[in-house]
């Protein structure tokens, strides 16, 4: 890739405008526009200051590693900005070029797993809780609470994210030259709503949809059969209810990992409670103020794990150097240190010291 698409997509990735970048790196916007262009090359002193306006560093120019990007399937609440949709394509495209990178240093590429076609066709809303099934099945997950949906979907070859996004941003997924999955979701999103969206995210890729049934439902309802299996509800649940206790919601949101109101939807599709009592109770979630905020404890927000693994890998292999991880990590490799120090109490890390 040339050395002025790179420095497009990182002004891009930071929301920057040419002025803005200009005022940053003390550039002209008309030197960066021809660097941008083609028509020149900036000396050493002015890539140092544009690779420090930008939040970069000078390796991110010259990245071997280029990928394709499919056109993404946005999860959220309203139609982005193009330019708010232009700044996180470029900040996934970064992120999704230092994942394969660190990959082909170890030498550890996951290969995207599932069931066979047959297996994913969806005409009716049933038939995606089937699917949610299947892929359990095929995953060899079980009917238990699955403990760490990131984890889960890294093991069977789909690339996870996480950024910083936008306002209106919850989730999206796309495909790296059409065939590897990459799910990215936004951070500090509480436990509940990050792993339904990427349960949401996965049944837009495993689905094959055969009817006029509606994506995002069929969405929604593999979303919830996925993370909240029929048989577990119904074993704690009970097949027929009058009612469902709040409390008795709460504790299940923590076994499962899925929020009181999407149980309250599980146990609807389940027949364990009719629409009418499925109203009754979003009336109480609505008179109390607990649409948007749940009461109780919260679930922690779960962070993808395997590209930190493949890098404390390759520096204890010394496969790279600690400036290269701090390329690759995407962020000052001493701070990188003292957080992951910080978040597991102490813990010393041999490549840190």
């Amino acid at each position: 890739m040339e050395l002025g698409t790179r420095i497009r997509m990182a002004r891009t990735a930071g929301g920057l405008s040419l002025r803005a970048l200009a005022e940053k790196a003390e550039v002209s916007a008309m030197a960066i526009s021809k660097y941008e262009n083609g028509k020149d090359i900036p000396r050493s002193g002015v890539l140092i200051r544009l690779s420090k306006a930008l939040g970069v560093s000078i390796d991110y120019f010259y990245r071997t590693v280029e990928v394709n990007l499919s056109r993404p399937m946005y999860r959220n609440h309203e139609a982005l900005p193009k330019k708010e949709e232009n700044e996180i394509h470029e900040q996934i495209r970064d992120l999704i070029e230092r994942y394969l990178e660190v990959e082909e240093i170890v030498g550890d590429r996951q290969q995207f797993r599932m069931p066979s076609k047959e297996k994913r066709r969806v005409a009716t809303f049933d038939d995606a809780e089937m699917v949610a099934q299947h892929i359990r099945s095929y995953w060899k997950l079980g009917i238990d609470p699955i403990e760490n949906m990131i984890d889960i979907l890294e093991q069977n070859g789909i690339k996870v994210g996480e950024i910083d996004g936008t306002k209106n941003f919850d989730a999206l997924t796309f495909f790296i030259d059409e065939k590897t999955p990459v799910i990215v979701v936004k951070k500090n999103v509480v436990g509940d709503r990050q792993r339904f969206s990427l349960a949401h995210e996965l049944g837009h890729i495993v689905m094959i949809l055969e009817s006029d049934v509606d994506e995002e439902d069929a969405a929604h309802r593999f979303a919830g059969a996925f993370l909240a299996p029929a048989s577990g509800l119904l074993a704690d649940f009970g097949s027929k209810r009058k009612m469902l206790d709040i409390y008795e919601l709460h504790l299940l949101k923590h076994k499962y990992g899925i929020s009181m109101q999407a149980l309250i939807f599980r146990a609807k599709d389940l027949h364990i409670i009719t629409n009418a009592k499925l109203s009754d109770l979003f009336d109480v979630f609505r008179e109390n103020g607990w649409r948007e905020n749940e009461p109780g404890d919260h679930l922690k927000s779960e962070s993808p794990s395997r590209m930190k693994r493949m890098i404390f890998r390759a520096l204890s292999e010394h496969k790279i150097t600690r400036s290269r991880a701090a390329e690759l990590i995407g962020t000052d490799f001493d701070q990188f240190c003292m957080n992951e120090t910080r978040e597991h109490n102490g813990f010393p890390i041999p490549v840190c010291d």
